[in-house]
């Protein structure tokens, strides 16, 4: 009897030995009583876009009974990359992640990697780690299409301003390497100037775009937020200037209608969210996915 204690008692130390040694960043699935356990990194709440595409992924999260943790960047990539950490202490299934800074964002992709969580892209790549997908518009496209309808409509070699994205998103350089191109060909691009997808950012660039350049045909946003700032500025000076946003958000349509805005290349953010839920099913199915899954476009002009 004494031997069989022993050896009971050897058993469940060498059990207990090994269960101390599991890396607390180890992914052993959900403790919600077996429900998915979503974890969702969204690049900033400021933006109509990208609350759009936070609501649907949270609506089809709750519809198909996972459960989800958002963090907010803030548009900041060091607090983008401390949230998806938090996300990984907290061992989420899956990490979905909208990035701020595509290379910046590539340090937390391989923590998650490293912890075996697996990660989904939204509207921005990460530049490295691996990724079961990158769900996205083809915004090389989009580029395109929004330099040729500025050319088709003001006529080549028209003078166009191009104001910029943040600066590490891959959307920013795949827009710009879009618009540039058609625009290198068709368009006379007077500056090129970063606004950051802000609204306030688009105002203040803009105004003092036109105290240097009396000339201005058509001006490129690299979203509608930089647009609806530019608009603004432009309105001021009573000078009829073509502007052209980017993603197609409810104040842009609205903007758009009313004749203020000419047009937008109009991404569908409820889309890319739903694609997003559609995914994770997908990957815990055990069923491959495309490395890149495309959300259409459509340009929006006043009907």
């Amino acid at each position: 009897m004494k031997n069989f204690q022993i050896a009971l008692l050897s058993v469940m130390l060498l059990f207990l030995a090994a269960c101390s040694m599991e890396s607390p960043f180890v992914n052993n699935g959900s403790d919600n009583e077996g429900n998915i356990k979503i974890g969702l990194s969204i690049s900033t709440m400021e933006n109509p876009f990208f609350v759009t595409l936070h609501d649907t992924i949270v609506k089809e999260a709750e519809e198909q009974g996972m459960d989800i943790v958002t963090v907010n960047a803030q548009d900041d990539a060091s607090v983008e990359i401390s949230g998806i950490e938090d996300l990984i202490q907290q061992q989420v299934d899956i990490l979905l992640i909208n990035p701020t800074d595509s290379a910046a964002v590539s340090s937390a992709v391989q923590s998650a990697n490293a912890a075996d969580i697996p990660v989904i892209t939204i509207d921005r790549s990460a530049d490295e780690g691996e990724v079961e997908t990158l769900i996205t518009s083809d915004n090389i496209s989009g580029g395109e299409m929004a330099a040729e309808f500025i050319a088709e409509t003001v006529g080549e070699d028209a003078n166009v301003v191009e104001l910029q994205g943040i600066a590490g998103a891959s959307a920013t350089r795949e827009r710009g390497e879009g618009f540039h191109n058609v625009a290198e060909e068709k368009l006379n691009v007077l500056v090129s100037q970063p606004a950051n997808f802000d609204r306030t950012e688009g105002l203040t660039v803009m105004e003092n775009t036109l105290q240097g350049y009396n000339d201005i045909d058509a001006v490129f946003a690299h979203n509608d937020e930089m647009a609806l700032g530019a608009i603004e500025a432009i309105k001021a000076t009573g000078k009829d200037i073509v502007v052209v946003g980017f993603d197609g958000v409810d104040d842009a349509i609205a903007a758009v209608e009313a004749g203020e805005l000419t047009a937008t290349v109009a991404q569908q953010p409820d889309l890319m969210g739903q694609e997003a839920i559609n995914t994770v099913q997908e990957v815990f199915a055990g069923n491959n996915v495309n490395e890149l899954i495309p959300v259409p476009l459509d340009l929006k002009t006043k009907e």
